[in-house]
């Protein structure tokens, strides 16, 4: 597609790749490879979502490389992975759930908006917010379960900061005593804010990823512009004015675009986030009691360190995001062209 990077009075004009939509994708290609790219992606990043997680629910603040060199030092390096196999089971058909959504509602809602005469910028910013909202919905059916048995995992541990009074075996133990102790809904405990937290911090990433990348290609626009005035000036005038990026300049502009998508989000639902993590992994298992409710969740947080608690794992969760985004976006874009029917029609 073609993208007016700069301001209208700009004579650039980026032309990168067509985007590729749900009806151009080899769906069964698209699924398998997004299956085995993404658990790569999971397997990276998995240590740091466990130290974001143990962050959350220790009773004081300590930093991100505490906790890791901590971790390691009583748990060894395997304990950076507890829960790994769950959540790849898991994250597998999460996102398989995902990704179609994310495609079909794109398409969908891309085609409603411009047909209603939307300008093209904002019809692809408000198709990206729906097809985010609606993917993390979707996704939550099969990711809230996942969350809540592999987060127990992670907090579980030898050394003293590890506050799950209950102890597992493996995912299935766990799975099995959540259920027995709380029945199915137990395994949904914090849907309603994983909701509250993936649904409006996708859609705020999707929609701000989409602002992103213009703004990025923009600042290229414009200095391109700047370097084809200052050629004129020398008397070498270009007469071409369609700048046409090479793969990799592309990539590399849809992971900076996913950085910044990504830490915004992180910044503003980081408070959702912690709430949610301690009341999936604070137990209801002892003595019969039930688990805590979001209102006294948030009033312990509070009590333990002021509002600042509720940013508990910012760092990590930062780096994770922005890494994540930036990984995810750059594998995801590479994985619809993999899976594209007819490659000759990208260029």
């Amino acid at each position: 597609m073609n993208i007016r990077a700069a301001e209208e009075e700009s004579a650039q004009e980026i032309h990168i790749p067509a985007d590729i939509d749900w009806e151009m994708l080899d769906k069964s290609k698209f699924f398998f490879l997004g299956a085995a790219l993404f658990s790569g992606v999971s397997a990276t990043l998995y240590p740091v979502v466990l130290v974001k997680t143990r962050q959350q629910v220790a009773q004081a603040q300590i930093s991100g490389i505490r906790t890791a060199f901590s971790i390691v030092k009583h748990e060894g390096f395997r304990a950076l992975y507890r829960g790994f196999g769950t959540s790849l089971m898991g994250t597998i058909p999460a996102r398989a759930l995902y990704m179609a959504a994310l495609e079909v509602t794109k398409s969908s809602v891309g085609s409603a908006t411009v047909n209603f005469g939307i300008p093209e910028p904002t019809a692809s910013a408000i198709a990206n917010a729906v097809a985010g909202l609606s993917a993390a919905m979707a996704a939550q059916l099969v990711w809230t379960p996942v969350d809540v048995v592999s987060q127990r995992l992670m907090v579980q541990g030898t050394h003293p900061s590890c506050s799950s009074p209950c102890r597992y075996v493996n995912g299935i133990d766990a799975f099995r005593k959540i259920v027995k102790t709380d029945g199915p809904k137990g395994l949904y405990r914090g849907f309603g804010i994983s909701i509250l937290t993936y649904a409006p911090s996708n859609a705020m990433w999707w929609a701000s990823y989409s602002v992103a990348q213009r703004l990025v290609w923009g600042g290229i626009a414009c200095y391109f512009r700047k370097k084809d005035d200052e050629s004129n000036d020398n008397g070498n005038s270009n007469n071409n004015n369609t700048i046409r990026p090479d793969s990799k300049t592309v990539m590399a502009v849809q992971g900076v675009s996913a950085a910044m998508a990504g830490g915004v989000s992180a910044l503003i639902t980081m408070p959702l986030d912690t709430i949610k993590t301690r009341l999936q992994v604070l137990d209801g298992e002892e003595n019969g009691r039930r688990g805590p409710t979001i209102g006294q969740t948030v009033r312990n947080l509070i009590k333990e360190g002021g509002w600042l608690a509720c940013y508990r794992g910012l760092g990590p969760r930062w780096a994770s995001m922005s890494m994540s985004a930036t990984t995810m976006i750059t594998t995801y874009e590479f994985l619809k062209r993999l899976s594209a029917k007819n490659q000759e029609s990208l260029v």
